[in-house]
């Protein structure tokens, strides 16, 4: 399922990282902590790797 904004799509970068130990998961905050919680590591490859051209930077509810 791939990200439907550019928001989404920077938390799961974001996630991923922390998902494999590139960055420290305490840096994560808001949307990208509970992405690494909930998601798995492929999900988020699938979030991250969208393309952002003519995505809006969020999605209203």
């Amino acid at each position: 399922m791939p990200a439907k904004s550019k928001a989404q799509q920077k938390a799961a970068g974001a996630a991923l990282s922390a998902k494999r130990g590139e960055t420290p998961k305490t840096e994560l905050k808001g949307a990208s902590k509970q992405m690494e919680k909930s998601m798995s590591e492929k999900q988020l490859e699938e979030f991250a790797s969208t393309k952002r051209r003519g995505k809006p930077e969020h999605v209203s509810k």
